[in-house]
């Protein structure tokens, strides 16, 4: 008897278990339903296994708040694509429930009070769960018709991550738009600032906004032909997404999928105010591929009021003199909106100071000025002063044009250039400016300091009045081989600059002929504050390098407003004038090509590999690659190049070179390495195969991308005969052919770590070294084998001993795994 009784509370026990279990969702489930809830630390996941949903904390270990939200289960990096309660975190997830409760799906605090619902209007009767789509959707659906539409499904309501399959909407009937909303900081998912919306004035084109009011970034109108925004030319760039844009008459939205659905890809509105797209690599992190805006501080508002911001520094925004960050704590979570806050309030606002100084005005030149100045009409720029300085309120003042401008209480959008802009006066407290000394060694010193600056100032105007005459008369050899030529007798050697070769984003080159009849190729830089900085970056560069693949500069010109460079003249011009021509006078051979390819290689593997610093061209094409008598390639053009020392191995810069040679470092704002010439590189040895631009218009009239067709050929082993150039007639050695393709395919992967280096590109084109098979870069990626090899350098052909990977083997093994070695 007592052991039926034992074993009767035996069963109760399990019964009460297993009733207690099933009130509570388990793990790897994707469903809410009615007599079920989410609590703690249990999560549902999509049937897929892409997407977890459950409780999380932003900040492990600094903050003790948690939210209910969406992210990739897969990605090994907690990475959170929605949330729910953004404004209203719980602090304790364990006594917290996200249930079914009247129809909707409720979040219930740890005081039992609901801070977050779905919010649909429920009607009596219905029954209702909640389920996690693969594709990324939460979904409140009807359990008694499986064909209705959601009532609810949190695409209909964005946060900060825009994933594939998601629109973000205008409404027409309600004009209302869907928003990406930034984060508050990278611990706070509260919204923050920033936002991304379709644009409610109907001209088919996003706009990013501050404060929901201050427009700073428009993509631009759709052009459905070419399936891009116009003022986003990256997206020429795509070969794995399928973008689609709709307008009828009750909404207009865009949306786009991913052509290969193992890929993880995800656009979001950043904390930092642009909008990125970020696609996860096989090195298990993720990758920054494209932003908007390009430059941190073309983001309006971006270091908050009273504050500058400078591209050329690391945190980019600091307080202006005489402020002081309004929360430091913020600063360091990099949320700078706050901006920053005087640190001696002005004389006309403290009454204490009956007696005190005026206040006085702190200059900053080569500014960009803050926007919504307000105009006055005054005299000139000591009128303009006077004005601001007796109006309490003005804070700032600059005189430009003739025409004075004042600031009125806070502002933002102070941006530090590094040359040209304009010139700006900041109201500060008199004490600002005090000297600890006393008054009288103040006194004597700025006399002497006056003499001595009136008298340094008449010696260098001595100075420069003799070396302007001298210059004006004659031209004469400086420091090296360079030569710093006159003004006219350039003016005469070009016969005013009349005959011109071509030209660029920064000026125009002219044929000249010196007094011994030697030919000569004048660049007239142009645009002052452009030109000069090209100018100095120009003539540093390439000044004291020589070798037989780079051209050579003679001298330089510097007087006045006046920059000009002279190099050796290249009777056979650029390259493009060849590879694209239709002339069968300047039609290169293949023989021709592949030396061309060779000497290109041996100029930027002497720039990146030979100099003292490492030069990064950042601008390589057929343009600038120049040609001379004997068709030997010259690498031209370092007005964008960028040096960097041997102790550094990358270099933070800004966007620069030539869309469609772009490495996708550049174009996602991250510092770059001397990789990103192999890219350009790369991308050029296609056009050296095709006798075509990469992109063009093909027969039928649609826009095809030579590279993305050319590395499915070539890993698939076709025939590598069918990719020249129809011109060519099939007239090319194979070996030759297999060997460039290969390395123009190694050149282009995404990973920079996957290029090879200059120099390693040199020994493949010499058949120093052999190249093995490359996989298709994920950026063209449609379709791939079951297996990609991972050594792109072996031995020998007759032993090679080639590795592959599985799919799922991560990029670090490939790293690791790649070899190079000397053929025997």
């Amino acid at each position: 008897m007592e052991i039926i009784k034992n074993n009767s509370w035996l069963m109760l026990f399990v019964l009460f278990t297993c009733f207690s279990l099933k009130s509570h969702v388990s793990f790897g489930a994707d469903t809410i339903s009615a007599n079920q809830s989410l609590s703690g630390d249990q999560t549902i996941v999509s049937k897929g296994g892409v997407f977890a949903f459950g409780f999380f904390n932003p900040a492990p270990g600094k903050s003790s708040n948690y939210y209910i939200g969406m992210w990739y289960n897969k990605v090994s990096e907690r990475t959170i694509v929605w949330v729910a309660n953004r404004e209203q975190p719980v602090s304790d997830r364990f006594s917290s429930v996200l249930r079914i409760h009247y129809g909707n799906l409720v979040l219930f605090n740890e005081s039992k009070l609901p801070i977050w619902s779905t919010n649909w209007t429920a009607t009596s009767g219905r029954s209702v769960d909640a389920v996690l789509l693969n594709e990324g959707n939460l979904v409140l659906r009807d359990l008694s018709n499986n064909l209705s539409e959601p009532l609810w499904q949190s695409f209909d309501h964005p946060a900060h991550t825009w994933i594939p399959g998601m629109k973000l909407t205008f409404n027409k009937r309600n004009n209302v738009s869907q928003l990406l909303t930034s984060w508050k900081n990278k611990e706070n998912p509260a919204p923050g600032l920033f936002s991304l919306e379709l644009a409610p004035d109907g001209s088919n084109q996003y706009v990013i906004l501050w404060n929901r009011s201050e427009q700073y970034w428009r993509s631009g109108p759709w052009d459905d032909n070419a399936k891009i925004f116009s003022l986003v030319p990256e997206m020429t760039l795509n070969y794995i997404y399928n973008f689609s844009y709709v307008s009828n008459e009750n909404e207009s939205y865009f949306t786009y999928s991913v052509k290969d659905s193992t890929y993880t890809s995800r656009f979001i509105m950043d904390v930092s105010g642009q909008v990125k797209q970020m696609n996860w690599l096989p090195t298990n992190s993720w990758f920054l591929f494209w932003s908007q805006p390009r430059q941190q501080c073309e983001v309006y508002a971006f270091c908050g009021q009273f504050s500058t911001c400078n591209e050329q520094t690391e945190r980019f925004c600091s307080c202006l003199k005489g402020f002081q960050q309004k929360s430091v704590s913020d600063w360091n979570l990099e949320d700078f909106s706050g901006g920053c806050v005087r640190k001696t309030p002005l004389q006309c606002e403290n009454n204490s100071l009956a007696n005190g100084k005026s206040d006085q005005f702190f200059q900053y030149i080569n500014m960009n000025l803050p926007k919504h100045p307000q105009s006055v009409a005054v005299g000139g720029i000591r009128e303009c002063e006077t004005h601001c300085l007796n109006n309490c309120s003005c804070t700032a003042y600059a005189y430009k044009d003739n025409a004075c401008s004042i600031w009125v209480g806070s502002f933002v959008g102070l941006q530090q250039l590094q040359g040209g802009g304009d010139t700006i006066y900041i109201k500060l407290a008199a004490s600002e400016f005090e000297s600890p000394k006393n008054n009288k060694g103040v006194v004597i010193g700025s006399v002497v300091g006056s003499v001595a600056v009136v008298a340094l100032i008449g010696l260098i105007m001595l100075v420069y009045l003799r070396r302007r005459k001298t210059a004006t008369v004659t031209t004469k050899t400086v420091e090296g081989s360079l030569v710093a030529f006159a003004y006219k007798d350039l003016q005469t050697a070009t016969k005013n600059f009349s005959e011109k070769l071509g030209g660029g984003g920064f000026g125009s080159v002219f044929k000249g002929v010196l007094p011994n009849s030697s030919l000569i190729a004048v660049k007239k830089l142009e645009s002052w504050s452009q030109g000069e900085k090209q100018f100095r970056t120009e003539v540093s560069t390439i000044g004291n390098i020589q070798h037989v693949n780079l051209v050579r500069l003679l001298g330089f010109c510097s007087e006045g407003t006046s920059r000009l460079l002279v190099y050796d003249f290249m009777p056979n011009g650029s390259l493009d004038s060849h590879l694209f021509t239709e002339k069968d006078s300047d039609f290169l051979d293949w023989k021709t090509r592949y030396q061309i390819a060779l000497g290109t290689a041996r100029g930027l593997a002497y720039l990146h590999e030979k100099c003292r610093d490492c030069i990064i061209h950042c601008d390589i094409k057929p343009e600038n690659i120049l040609l001379d008598a004997e068709f030997c390639p010259k690498v031209s053009d370092f007005g964008l190049a960028k040096l960097v020392g041997r102790e550094f191995s990358r270099v933070l810069t800004t966007m620069r070179g030539t869309r469609g040679y772009l490495a996708p470092e550049w174009i996602s704002g991250v510092a770059i390495t001397a990789k990103a010439d192999v890219y350009s590189y790369g991308m050029m040895l296609f056009e050296f195969v095709s006798g075509r631009r990469n992109s063009h218009e093909s027969e039928d009239g649609k826009v095809k991308f030579f590279p993305s067709w050319a590395a499915k050929q070539i890993v698939e082993g076709s025939n590598l005969i069918s990719l020249l150039d129809p011109r060519l007639e099939g007239n090319a050695d194979e070996e030759e052919l297999a060997r460039l393709c290969n390395v123009a395919c190694w050149c282009i992967q995404d990973d920079e770590t996957h290029r090879p280096s200059m120099g390693q590109v040199v020994q493949i084109l010499e058949g120093v070294l052999d190249v093995t098979l490359p996989p298709i870069p994920r950026a063209l990626q449609v379709m791939v084998d079951d297996h990609e090899h991972v050594v792109f350098f072996t031995e020998s052909s007759s032993s090679q001993s080639s590795l592959s990977k599985s799919n799922n083997s991560t990029a670090s093994a490939q790293a690791k795994s790649t070899t190079l070695s000397r053929s025997s």
